[in-house]
């Protein structure tokens, strides 16, 4: 079995696939002193609860923003599962790149590329709703073009916390109406509107910019519910990182390693 494993700033998602199913997945919060026996105990534990055999674990590949836990992730795949893991940046992820600085384009952002162009086969937008918003290009051949950021929604919410002394933590939702009516209503309505109005407008730029007419899909905790309102997000695609995660596996084994039971080379070195 493989697990795949999705560090980012805020939360970490990891899923176990038996051949081509997603047998199971968890979201965790984020802790950038994890070391590698916790992840090992963790993930065993995880696997138990759900009635895994977590020694059936033979492969792992991993995508990570949180540079401090690239070492404890690779010490557990070694310990724990008995193998070295791939670790997806710009020269693993078999994803052509058309940016100034490829090795800057976040793992997370090109494991969405990569899953969907193999899902949907044609020019796409992906918008990631995690700790920062990203929109991410991919031409009808398949090559990333390159995106954009900006801060997510959970930032936003506590950015306007801290700073306004009035105001307090709200949760995210859609409120119903623009024009609110008391003061937890309006920050809701500003903070929901405001963030469907900022995905569509990056899209139609995006849209612009691109030639054919590519689909948009959303990923993402918050996807739903930005896609009640937004007139752009045609597809929700909630594993979409875990999907890509697992298609960046299976690429990069059939190119480097036709025996497909062999362990895959940490940070894909032969």
């Amino acid at each position: 079995m493989l697990l795949v494993i999705d560090v980012g700033n805020t939360n970490t998602v990891m899923g176990v696939y038996d051949n081509e199913r997603l047998v199971t997945h968890w979201r965790l919060a984020t802790s950038r002193h994890r070391t590698s026996d916790e992840y090992g105990v963790l993930v065993q534990g995880l696997c138990a609860q759900r009635r895994i055999d977590a020694q059936a674990i033979h492969h792992v590949a991993i995508s990570c923003v949180v540079p401090s836990q690239l070492f404890s992730l690779t010490d557990v795949s070694h310990v724990y599962f008995d193998c070295q893991p791939l670790i997806v940046d710009h020269r693993t992820a078999g994803i052509t790149i058309l940016t100034d600085r490829p090795e800057e384009v976040g793992a997370d952002r090109l494991v969405n590329a990569v899953a969907a162009y193999d899902k949907f086969q044609r020019e796409v937008i992906i918008v990631d709703l995690g700790t920062a918003t990203t929109f991410d290009a991919v031409s009808a051949s398949g090559a990333y073009l390159g995106g954009a950021i900006s801060p997510g929604i959970s930032i936003s919410i506590e950015a306007l916390a801290q700073h306004a002394s009035k105001l307090s933590r709200v949760e995210f939702a859609n409120p119903g109406t623009v024009i609110g009516k008391h003061t937890v209503h309006a920050m809701q309505s500003g903070i929901y509107f405001g963030y469907v109005g900022l995905v569509d407008a990056v899209v139609e730029r995006m849209r612009a910019e691109m030639e054919g007419d590519p689909l948009v899909v959303a990923t993402g905790g918050l996807a739903p519910l930005i896609a009640e309102a937004s007139t752009t997000v045609q597809k929700i695609e909630p594993y979409l990182t875990l999907e890509g995660l697992k298609v960046i596996f299976d690429q990069y084994t059939a190119r480097h390693q036709p025996d497909v039971g062999s362990n895959v080379p940490a940070q894909g070195n032969l």
